[in-house]
């Protein structure tokens, strides 16, 4: 039996875990009320007289053996835990961090190319850096066109050629040179005109501009299309397009949605008519296409331009478009429930 003893102190002696349960198991087996010490306890009585001391040695060795491994190993998972508990518990949520919120015109922004990817629109864009030809030649604004002076212009001092876009219709001149028809593509982008920055006029805006080119593409078709977007972007869909000039496209329109004038700030921003402009639009001019190394005889398109920064402040009661560019936190701070 003093054998069977030695034998449970080597092992007790070579047992090793970081684990808390398998440390709590070894120590039930050797010195739970059923384990192996007090197995040895109840055949005390059994031994031999003369066997006896040495019989108690041995089982005591085996005793204090067992206690101070369990305690050695308990010593060990307390001080893991201390060293753990410096960086605190990493399993916890952290704090809060406070969450920003989308720029007033990214949400609109945003909105126009959902609404019109759903119809197959795509997303192109371009430099806000351009070239005479991108910017006006190509877009049947050639050198000393009276139609130039629509648009004040910030030229590059070093370059005369070079300017900062006035409008994304420099994109589009740009997609319909490196792609074929049928062509179906918004524009959204940041333009610059020199004009004096006021509560509705800023020397730089967003715009999205759209192009459609195919064969058989008919002014209805472009009605159509704008009647879809101011359904889903504004919830109306009675429209009205009155005759206007873009050098681009012939003919050409204004879009006004019936707004209504069921409050005080429909009164306002329709000036009492109930109805608001919200875009310019027209058939491509068959000389753009042309410019492009577009058929103009076997194809046809129509093109309009959204002003982002106008819908921005329309549907958000901004009443000042300078708000949209100072980045005040506490402007901004009102659009974190707006996705």
């Amino acid at each position: 039996m003093i054998d069977k003893i030695k034998e449970y102190i080597t092992e007790v002696e070579q047992f090793t875990s970081s684990d808390k349960e398998e440390i709590e198991a070894f120590r039930i087996r050797y010195l739970g009320k059923k384990g192996v010490l007090n197995d040895f306890f109840a055949a005390f009585k059994s031994v031999p007289n003369g066997e006896k001391k040495e019989f108690g040695q041995a089982v005591n060795h085996l005793k204090n053996a067992a206690q101070e491994k369990v305690n050695a190993l308990k010593e060990a998972l307390e001080s893991q835990a201390d060293q753990k508990s410096i960086y605190g518990d990493l399993t916890r949520p952290a704090e809060p961090i406070p969450l920003g919120a989308r720029h007033p015109i990214s949400i609109v922004k945003n909105q126009i190319i959902d609404i019109f990817s759903r119809i197959g629109f795509n997303v192109s864009e371009g430099p806000e850096i351009e070239d005479d030809w991108h910017n006006f030649t190509a877009l049947n604004l050639p050198e000393y066109h009276p139609a130039r002076d629509m648009q004040d212009t910030f030229f590059i001092q070093t370059d005369p050629d070079i300017l900062l876009r006035t409008h994304t219709s420099s994109v589009q001149v740009r997609y319909m040179e490196e792609h074929k028809p049928p062509i179906r593509t918004i524009s959204p982008g940041r333009v610059y005109r020199n004009e004096a920055i006021s509560a509705r006029s800023h020397c730089f805006f967003h715009q999205v501009e759209g192009l459609y080119i195919d064969k058989g593409v008919s002014f209805a078709d472009l009605k159509q299309t704008l009647q879809y977007f101011t359904k889903e972007m504004f919830g109306k869909s009675k429209i009205r397009l009155r005759p206007s000039y873009f050098p681009f496209t012939e003919p050409s329109a204004e879009v006004d949605v019936y707004w209504g004038l069921e409050t005080e700030s429909d009164y306002k921003i329709t000036k009492g008519t109930g109805w608001l402009e919200i875009m310019g639009c027209g058939m491509v001019d068959p000389n753009v296409l042309k410019n492009c190394n577009i058929d103009s005889t076997e194809y046809s398109g129509f093109a309009f331009g959204i002003g982002i920064d106008r819908i921005a402040m329309l549907l958000h009661q901004i009443p000042d478009i300078r708000m949209l560019s100072e980045n005040d936190v506490r402007f901004l701070g009102q659009f974190k429930s707006v996705l």
